[in-house]
């Protein structure tokens, strides 16, 4: 039960994460170049979300396996 919780949760962070990722696509359209899009998004908080959600779920599926 707990693996699936951490499963629900992880894809929850994940598509928060992905949401924000996609909505930040956005400032192409205001002019920003694809290196400061790219600095942009490495310092933006929803990418460490996406990010650990996609560790929370590998680590669930990883315990579900065991």
């Amino acid at each position: 039960m707990l693996n699936f919780c951490l499963l629900l949760l992880g894809m929850l962070l994940t598509s928060i994460g992905l949401f924000f990722l996609i909505l930040y696509l956005n400032l192409f359209v205001i002019g920003y170049s694809f290196f400061e899009f790219v600095y942009f998004i490495i310092r933006s908080i929803y990418t460490n979300i996406f990010f650990i959600g996609l560790f929370i779920i590998f680590l669930s599926i990883r315990r579900m396996i065991k």
